[in-house]
């Protein structure tokens, strides 16, 4: 089947990663490998991964909200939060007029009671609550008619939804507080009983008040507040399944599957985990799975530094940083505005949570550096365009890019 195709704004296309995009593609059209392309510009040589940048859900939405735009002159357009995750993306939305209802963390914006039913509402990537959806049909607004939520979201609702009328609950991987995993909590919610872990040391928590090593205090201490009323994981997990936040790193998803698991199997024997354990590996994301593949590809190249461009509260770009910090120097910038020389840049540090500043992140000095290039599932490539040609600006001996890119235009035939 054909994959569907979207009408992204002119503003996001990019004149040189598009090139080596469509060219890997009839290259590789089975998507075997995973090894990066390098583009040599003598002094400097940038790796660039196989996968990374725009997913389907990304495409589809800006796709949705563009044309909604456009289609409704006149009209109050609103988007319950940010639509996507990429701050470029927003920023452009705002000045089109577009008003958000909500911030990234739910607080409200603007009331409900100030909007009227022939108000238009678009609901972003993430998807919304069922709560939201209630308030907006009493309006009279309809959240299905302008609806972006991610296809592969919404996959995972489903999924949960078959194993809730089955008796299953769910323990959802995510962060509490992202967007997507308050909507797949309310939309579990109402057929499950359901907590979310954050990653495999809670899940190890929970592993523990399941198999009795811990007591139902800890379980209030740790689960509590992300968790639906009442739950009792002695009662409440002698069935359940996994499914998760997409945008989590998908080996972590995995070995919080495999720990709890390991828990079912101890508490029930293994000749019977499967009746209680639910096999939800079909739920992972493919974005994100062949995002983060190729990053530990692009890492196996051994960079000398690499830079993830992507919104700071993207949680798919801030998993992107996590692989390839372990590796070499590792810079989360939303743009090439993050800096201005060779110097100094300013880049985002999960960690600490605080943009930081570096100095000297740029060795001139060094021949034949090697830099990874690479962003998050909600960045737009021309972005990373810039970022490329802004560094090769500090290379005055340089190639040509017109040079550099000449076989990659040809090959994905776009000259």
């Amino acid at each position: 089947m054909a994959r569907k195709t979207f009408e992204i704004p002119a503003m996001y296309r990019s004149p040189v990663i598009r090139n080596v995009k469509e060219a890997t593609k009839i290259t590789d059209p089975r998507k075997k490998d995973l090894s990066p392309t390098k583009l040599h510009f003598g002094p400097v040589t940038f790796l660039i991964p196989r996968h990374f940048g725009f997913c389907y859900g990304v495409e589809n939405a800006i796709d949705i909200a563009y044309r909604t735009i456009e289609d409704n002159p006149g009209k109050n357009i609103f988007l319950l939060s940010e639509m996507i995750h990429n701050p470029t993306v927003n920023e452009d939305l705002l000045k089109r007029g577009v008003k958000f209802l909500f911030e990234t963390d739910g607080t409200e914006r603007i009331p409900f009671d100030s909007l009227h039913s022939d108000d238009i509402v678009i609901v972003p990537a993430f998807g919304t609550t069922l709560e939201i959806e209630e308030k907006l049909k009493t309006i009279g607004i309809d959240p299905y008619q302008y609806n972006t939520t991610c296809p592969f979201v919404e996959k995972v609702w489903n999924r949960g939804s078959q194993l809730g009328r089955k008796g299953y609950s769910l323990v959802v991987h995510g962060k509490h507080t992202h967007e997507e995993t308050r909507a797949t909590f309310s939309h579990s919610a109402g057929h499950s009983p359901v907590v979310v872990v954050l990653n495999p040391d809670e899940a190890r928590i929970l592993a523990e008040i399941i198999t009795e090593k811990r007591t139902l205090d800890d379980f209030d201490t740790w689960f509590g507040h992300k968790s639906t009323d009442g739950f009792n994981p002695l009662k409440d997990l002698e069935y359940f399944g996994v499914i998760n936040q997409t945008t989590m790193l998908a080996t972590e998803t995995q070995e919080v599957m495999e720990i709890l698991k390991q828990a079912a199997k101890e508490r029930f024997g293994e000749d019977k985990v499967l009746d209680h354990f639910a096999d939800t590996n079909d739920t992972l994301c493919y974005a994100t799975n062949e995002n983060q593949s190729a990053t530990y590809a692009l890492a196996d190249a051994k960079p000398d530094l690499a830079l993830v461009i992507g919104g700071y509260n993207s949680s798919n770009t801030m998993h992107l940083v996590e692989i390839l910090e372990h590796h070499c120097p590792t810079y989360h910038i939303r743009d090439a505005g993050e800096f201005d020389s060779p110097s100094e840049i300013r880049h985002f540090d999960q960690w600490k949570k605080e943009i930081l500043t570096s100095n000297n992140w740029l060795p001139l000095d060094k021949r034949g550096l090697q830099i990874a290039l690479t962003s998050g599932a909600s960045c737009p490539d021309i972005l990373v365009d810039e970022v490329l040609l802004k560094i090769l600006s500090y290379y005055p001996d340089a190639k040509d890019v017109d040079q550099v890119m000449s076989p990659f235009v040809k090959t994905a035939g776009l000259g």
